[in-house]
């Protein structure tokens, strides 16, 4: 087996690896990206709705046109890419990968290695929902990539279980396309994506949304015939008497992401509320030569934040192979009231780092704490958006001289 040698290796050909490997290559170092789909750019090529770029470019893009615009960055770097290449194993012992291509089995040995593999959406398998398993249950991301790319309708009249921002785009593309979206249920008396998209595709179509209601059986044998939809207490727990049948042959999950980190969990250590590696101000774990960035660390409601964490990792990496990374002490950050998701998990003194943070529950004013140094006030907090703070210059001396940082977000 031919072992292919390189200063970074990047998994994962979404817009965290991407931004990553391009980054890496500007910085000097020798970097080859690897991807097992046929062409770079994940996602992004089935979200052909807009709403990319607004930070990054400051301007709207669809989906295409934010993947583009970074492989246009990607190919003006210098970076690599090998494409249909599937990792099996992570040696755990050194820098070393092992993946399934066309070509056979391929070895990479190399001095830095940035885990960008996104993450994967929760199947109905997961939900625990009684009935058969009919066709006609689709995840939502998979109904996308049927009517976005391959141009088929996954049925005639639909209902979406989950309010998170591709159950609220499919939605309205389902609705566009002429199918009858009869409703979208959300299990949590709040929705489960970005504002924005709660107006845009279900209140300008008058598609309802049903807080506090959830799925309980699913009726049908070769094909979905219809769902018994029942409303939820505040435990979410169905309450006798709410069941009603809704007829419909095709039931969208949009129920959440988990990220991707199968092959790493066996020896870095993992967080246990954001499901991704623990990682410091540079995107480093606790393993010296594997950084990581994008949804498979925190899953991110924005894709300018997962390229921005990408190309940070792909810069530090770079210098960690340069040997330009001088050792220092890690502050860890803490969780305190109301902070779910927090990355990163340390700071490290005189690296400038932007911290987000995710919290449980909307708010309709808060404050966010961190460390007794930063004090902010944010109106209509919620849980689908991550809040930014950026820490630098003076702010970041005071807290490095901290033993630990804690995160607050307290009702205002």
């Amino acid at each position: 087996m031919r072992v292919h040698k390189v200063d970074v290796l990047v998994v994962g050909g979404g817009a965290a690896g991407i931004a990553a490997a391009a980054a890496a290559a500007q910085e000097g170092a020798k970097a080859l990206l690897i991807e097992r789909n046929d062409r770079l750019g994940g996602v992004l090529e089935q979200c052909i709705h807009p709403g990319f770029g607004l930070h990054r470019y400051r301007e709207e893009l669809t989906g295409p046109e934010f993947a583009h615009r970074l492989l246009r960055e990607f190919d003006s770097s210098g970076a690599e890419a090998v494409t249909g290449c599937t990792v099996l194993e992570v040696d755990p012992q050194g820098p070393s990968v092992t993946a399934a291509s066309p070509r056979g089995l391929l070895k990479f040995r190399p001095k830095a290695l940035i885990w960008a593999t996104g993450a994967r959406e929760r199947p109905f398998g997961a939900l625990r929902i009684p009935g058969d398993r009919p066709a006609g249950i689709y995840t939502a991301g998979l109904a996308q990539r049927l009517v976005n790319i391959h141009g088929l309708l996954p049925g005639r009249k639909a209902i979406v279980l989950g309010s998170g921002d591709i159950g609220l785009i499919m939605a309205r593309r389902l609705h566009l396309e002429g199918v009858e979206v009869v409703a979208v249920l959300e299990l949590r008396p709040f929705p489960g994506g970005l504002m924005r998209n709660v107006v845009q595709c279900l209140e300008d179509f008058g598609i309802p949304l049903l807080l506090r209601h959830t799925v309980a059986e699913v009726h049908g044998k070769d094909r979905l015939q219809g769902v018994t939809v029942v409303e939820v207490d505040d435990e979410g727990r169905p309450m006798p008497g709410t069941e009603r049948y809704v007829e419909v042959d095709t039931l969208v999950l949009s129920v959440g992401l988990i990220p991707e980190n199968r092959l790493i969990e066996g020896f870095v250590p993992l967080d246990p509320l954001n499901r991704g590696p623990v990682v410091n101000a540079r995107l480093q774990t606790e393993v010296p030569w594997l950084f990581a960035a994008g949804n498979n660390v925190a899953v991110f409601d924005l894709v300018d934040s997962v390229a921005a964490l990408g190309e940070r990792a792909g810069a530090f990496a770079a210098r960690y192979v340069k040997g330009d990374l001088p050792e220092g002490r890690a502050i860890p950050l803490v969780r305190g009231e109301n902070v779910l998701h927090l990355v990163p998990h340390h700071l490290v003194p005189g690296v400038p780092t932007t911290v987000y943070i995710r919290v449980p529950r909307p708010l309709p004013r808060a404050r966010v704490n961190i460390g007794g140094v930063v004090t902010l006030n944010h109106v209509g907090v919620r849980p689908t958006e991550m809040i930014e703070v950026k820490l630098n210059g003076k702010v970041l001396e005071e807290l490095a001289g901290l033993s630990e940082v804690r995160v607050e977000v307290s009702p205002a």
